[in-house]
């Protein structure tokens, strides 16, 4: 057998042993509710809730920031993200959190935010100008 249908044979391995992996750390879309009877990692989309404190202080721990949380289903939860505070956080549009349930608080380990776009106002004025 030639060298490079070996190599061939071995890559296309490798590359079904990744897509496997990475089908298998996709984690399900939840809910407060749902995370709490799954107790396995879940990923949650909400709001933040602006009403109710945040805690960051870089100086104590740069890797605790704590805030609240409301789910699609209007539930609200206290949040502990185990890193720091991002850039631009009140002003996300939605929150998707990588995390499991601790009792009462949701402990989050990875963050993605929605921001509103900042070229909002300029599709609003170009559909205005259209009409």
């Amino acid at each position: 057998m030639k060298k490079t249908y070996i190599l061939a044979i071995i890559m296309a391995i490798v590359a079904v042993a990744l897509v496997l992996r990475a089908g298998g750390e996709v984690a399900p879309y939840a809910n407060f509710a749902t995370a709490t009877e799954n107790g396995d990692q879940v990923k949650l989309v909400g709001t933040l809730v602006k009403d109710k404190p945040m805690e960051y202080d870089a100086l104590k721990d740069p890797n605790y920031f704590s805030f609240w949380l409301r789910d699609q289903e209007g539930t609200e939860r206290k949040v502990i993200l185990l890193k720091g505070k991002p850039q631009d956080f009140e002003m996300s549009e939605s929150i998707v959190l990588t995390g499991r349930m601790d009792q009462e608080a949701f402990i989050a380990k990875d963050i993605q935010l929605k921001c509103p776009s900042k070229y909002k106002d300029e599709e609003s004025m170009i559909k205005e100008l259209t009409e």
